[in-house]
């Protein structure tokens, strides 16, 4: 009953929604799923501005989406619910569609937890339109300057090595680098999520990155997950701290400050490798990090004798005189 109650619900509102999103949100896509890790993921990259909130949706252990041509941002939604009541994401698409008047202008895929994938390219879509799918993945694209585009993308995924958001933005470089939209480029983002829904979504969805407006929205996501990449292990650096682990939050930290240089995070990462090795009484090892974070904004002193407070270092006020010393030059 559940299930019937959605699909009409479904019928009506994606046909009373369609003349309010009769807009030209013509890109380029792919959905997938990772068959290892069970993550799924979605980017995308428009000559629109803010792509982000309205093509690309995920949710962990259900599916991922992505809406596009003249788009009905309710097949996110509607499709996310439908896949988790259990329907297939072909079974989900078709009941869709089904309810939408404006099917031919429609570009929409999507994946489900299984790794099933459907995908729709109307008829009236603007040319050069068409779609490609492949195991557990679907490129799709619209108003593109050339029809080999989204061939170029599936050829690329199904090559491309590294985790699902490394191969999803390599699909999208080889997109851009094939020609793109031949209107141009604006904006981008990037959404993947865990294969099982913990009910922590801070932890479950692992990149949320957008890039809204910039003359180079692709090599833009891509800085942004590798800053991403950096405070995922800095974020996974305080969680051992906290535990108690001060070997493994080192690792952590370190990794962090190999992944950018330290002006990316603004000598956030450098400075907490130094805190780690003060609290753990490597005090010389701790100062040419602290010093590197110094260089890159002069409040990193300041914060440092805030730190004994909180158990962050020693409350030894030798210690932090030393230190702070060292930092800003005396």
């Amino acid at each position: 009953m559940r299930l019937l109650i959605l699909i009409l619900a479904t019928a009506q509102l994606v046909a009373a929604d369609a003349p309010d999103w009769r807009r030209p949100v013509a890109t380029y896509s792919i959905v997938a799923r990772d068959s290892l890790t069970g993550q799924l993921g979605v980017a995308v990259q428009s000559h629109w501005f803010s792509v982000g909130p309205i093509v690309p949706w995920a949710r962990p252990g259900v599916g991922a989406v992505a809406t596009q041509s003249l788009v009905d941002p309710a097949y996110g939604p509607l499709g996310l619910e439908l896949m988790a009541m259990g329907k297939t994401a072909q079974a989900s698409l078709t009941a869709l569609l089904a309810g939408d008047a404006d099917a031919a202008v429609r570009q929409v895929a999507m994946v489900d937890a299984a790794g099933n994938v459907a995908v729709h390219t109307g008829e009236r879509a603007i040319a050069a339109t068409g779609h490609q799918t492949g195991a557990q993945y679907s490129v799709q694209a619209n108003l593109m300057d050339r029809d080999s585009v989204w061939p170029a993308m599936a050829h690329a995924y199904e090559n491309a090595e590294g985790d699902l958001a490394e191969r999803l933005l390599v699909a999208l470089e080889v997109a851009e680098a094939e020609g793109g939209d031949l209107r141009g480029r604006q904006s981008a983002a990037i959404l993947v999520v865990s294969a099982e829904d913990t009910g922590r979504p801070w932890v479950d969805r692992v990149f949320d990155l957008r890039v809204e407006d910039h003359p180079e929205p692709v090599a833009e996501l891509r800085r942004l997950v590798r800053l991403a990449r950096a405070y995922h292990k800095l974020n996974e650096g305080d969680e051992w701290v906290t535990a108690g682990d001060m070997a493994a939050a080192m690792d952590a930290y370190r990794e962090a400050t190999e992944l950018v240089p330290d002006a990316a995070t603004g000598g956030e990462a450098p400075f907490w490798v130094g805190v780690t090795l003060a609290s753990e009484g490597r005090e010389e090892e701790a100062m040419p990090y602290l010093q590197r974070a110094q260089a890159q904004h002069d409040r990193w002193a300041d914060l440092l004798r805030r730190l004994p407070a909180s158990g962050l270092l020693p409350a030894d006020d030798a210690l932090i005189d030393r230190l702070t010393a060292a930092m800003i030059g005396e």
